[in-house]
């Protein structure tokens, strides 16, 4: 049977917060197991392995598995992330590249490169879908995918909805756009952006619709996972609410929503959505 594992980003249990302290990793990691998430989610480049380097007991005494966010900020920087995420049991590594070829020829090597380091280490690897990244922009990852049919995305859409401005109701041509991605994709993040900010709070009602947009491209992303995974497979989704300047502050340095209840909130919509999609083959 196919399975949903939820995860939830450490880089997300930042509070960042005027004259609150931070949780320590401790905390964090105590607070996603009780919540009921599977795994844990590592943003780290090439110069903060060490760093990270003793959260590995916390998986281990936790019961908790790990996916790393990779930033290779140079071409040779992906072989010791690599080595990293082998040595924690990484799920899968996803790939927010540094390297950024101004033109889809200049990229192809690099990421042919990469996705063989992967292999020789067996690892699963994802390119994210993210701004200020390798895939920054939405018609430059297409041209991307069509260069390399081998390759596998980790969709976290937010970024192409302020990318290209998108407004409601969307356009067909860019639903199609979208529909592209979700089928390249094996793994999805949870944040919800309008077209002019990349991270909106879930509960105001004039982001309703985009609430909506978000949960319909996340339910059709699951389904063509679904379908093209073996019975066995499980699917990664991962919670990933950045804190400030990702979330939106007032001119007291306050945020305005409460980043960890949305969290779980996205959490349950996922985990209803898995639940239709089950119906829907039953």
């Amino acid at each position: 049977m196919q399975k949903l594992a939820i995860y939830q980003s450490l880089w997300a249990m930042e509070r960042r917060h005027p004259d609150q302290v931070e949780y320590s990793v401790d905390e964090s990691f105590d607070m996603i197991v009780e919540a009921g998430f599977s795994g844990v989610c590592l943003d780290l480049g090439a110069d903060e392995i060490a760093e990270f380097t003793g959260f590995k007991p916390l998986f281990e005494t936790r019961g908790l598995t790990c996916m790393v966010n990779a930033f290779p900020g140079k071409v040779a920087d992906m072989q010791p992330l690599l080595g990293m995420a082998g040595d924690f049991g990484a799920t899968l590594v996803n790939v927010i590249g540094g390297v950024m070829p101004v033109t889809v020829a200049g990229a192809i090597p690099v990421i042919y490169r990469w996705m063989e380091e992967a292999e020789k280490c067996d690892l699963p690897l994802l390119f994210e879908t993210h701004r200020d990244g390798m895939l920054n922009d939405l018609y430059y990852t297409l041209q991307v995918i069509d260069s390399v049919p081998e390759m596998r995305l980790c969709a976290d859409l937010s970024h192409f909805v302020v990318d290209r401005e998108f407004r409601i109701p969307l356009p067909e041509v860019d639903r199609g756009y979208i529909t592209r991605i979700l089928e390249r994709s094996d793994c999805f993040q949870g944040r919800v952006a309008s077209r002019e900010q990349v991270q909106i709070q879930i509960d105001f009602p004039q982001h309703a619709q985009w609430v909506e947009v978000f949960k319909s491209w996340w339910k059709e992303g699951m389904r063509m996972w679904r379908s093209r995974n073996a019975d066995d497979a499980t699917l990664i989704f991962l919670c990933e609410l950045g804190p400030p300047p990702y979330a939106m502050t007032d001119a007291n340095q306050l945020e305005l929503s409460d980043r960890w209840t949305e969290g779980l909130a996205i959490k349950t919509w996922v985990e209803q959505i898995w639940a239709e999609l089950e119906q829907e083959q039953t």
